[in-house]
């Protein structure tokens, strides 16, 4: 069986289709997949440690990117669309999938041309523009979200929840034990696979405050290529004042082991794409949830929003983000003790680690490769 999965960009596109591939993997022993990216993208740095192929386009973003990012992106269409047929003709798959973001349109609009068989993957409670837009050509739809499937044709549409890698399963049920005294709580602080300039800053300025007032806090933190150096200064800044008894934090531009870190995490600050909110659910950890304010249609504070109204998470507007706020936030939490226990269980009800395996299912079912 041959897939082919267009899933660049971001790691919100890039880990539920890899998600998918080790479950195809982990079903048939004769199975090849291949992805579909940019030479841009987060694909060339993720592909190649994740032991994928990787074929690249010409494909650009439409929606939000202005009028001459627009321009751009309309005019590469066309280029994409030949290079996406053509591939389709050289490898015959059984099946494409989609995952949203530039890359999904001209692989199924291809496949459709070509008669292959198609399925489209929505991660989000808002789905975004290209699955929308993409969906007639789709014989099916999985989404995350009961909220999203009203967007879509009925027949087509199943809410499977999103496919997370299965390194995040299989952790021990949430309880309220109680960390041994001779480690404090670990903070992991998320931005997306791109950064978030404003929960670095946020993070930054109130860590001085979470340690003197969490004892033995630790702290590991993604901040995105952009901001790496400046984080990591501003908390040996802080260190300098704070003394040899605070741990230093573990800063990366990018996590690439997220459910070692995930797992570990007593508290979770993070933007709310998502993929990183199932990963969330998934291991069962409270949230606070950021989310990305220029979103298309707020589908991460529409994504967040589903986790605080089930006692997952609280929400803070990006807006009302600074330092002293989320200090007081994370310490109302972690002070809490009975508080953190239930976000921590309502965060694992809502988790659904089954996602990847029942879209696998169905695409077998699809292509007559039961």
């Amino acid at each position: 069986m041959q897939v082919i999965i267009a899933a660049g960009g971001t790691g919100g596109h890039l880990y539920p289709g890899v998600a998918i591939a080790r479950e195809f993997e982990r079903q048939l022993e004769a199975v090849q997949i291949a992805f579909v990216g940019t030479k841009r993208g987060l694909e060339t740095k993720v592909m190649p440690r994740e032991g994928y192929e990787l074929v690249t386009i010409e494909a650009r973003g439409i929606m939000g990117k202005g009028l001459i990012g627009g321009i751009w992106g309309l005019a590469s269409t066309p280029v994409g669309l030949a290079q996406c047929l053509a591939l389709c003709r050289a490898r015959r798959p059984d099946l494409v999938i989609g995952i949203g973001g530039y890359t999904s349109p001209p692989l199924i609009a291809a496949a459709f041309l070509l008669g292959i068989k198609r399925a489209i993957v929505e991660p989000n409670a808002y789905p975004g523009m290209a699955n929308r837009v993409l969906s007639p050509l789709a014989h099916i739809v999985f989404t995350s979200f009961a909220e999203a499937r009203p967007f879509f044709e009925l027949g087509k549409a199943r809410v499977v929840g999103t496919p997370i890698r299965r390194a995040f399963l299989g952790e021990v049920p949430f309880t309220e034990v109680v960390r041994p005294d001779a480690h404090g709580p670990l903070l992991l602080v998320l931005g997306g696979s791109q950064g978030a300039r404003s929960i670095n800053h946020a993070m930054t300025g109130a860590f001085p405050t979470l340690a003197q007032s969490q004892s033995g806090l630790r702290l590991i933190h993604q901040t995105g290529e952009r901001d790496c150096e400046e984080v990591r200064a501003a908390y040996r800044a802080a260190l300098q004042q704070l003394g040899p008894s605070v741990a230093a934090p573990e800063v990366a531009p990018f996590l690439f082991d997220m459910p070692r870190a995930m797992k570990q995490a007593d508290l979770i600050i993070s933007r709310a794409g998502a993929t990183t909110v199932a990963e969330i659910t998934a291991c069962g950890k409270p949230a606070i949830l950021i989310p990305f304010p220029h979103a298309i249609h707020g589908h991460q504070e529409r994504n967040a929003r589903v986790l605080e109204q089930a006692g997952a998470a609280q929400v803070i507007l990006d807006q009302s983000l600074n330092g002293e706020m989320l200090a007081q936030v994370v310490s109302a939490i972690l002070d809490n003790r009975p508080r953190w226990a239930e976000m921590g269980r309502h965060s694992q009800s809502l988790g659904q680690p089954e996602a990847a395996e029942r879209i696998v299912d169905a695409c077998r079912e699809l292509v007559g490769h039961a």
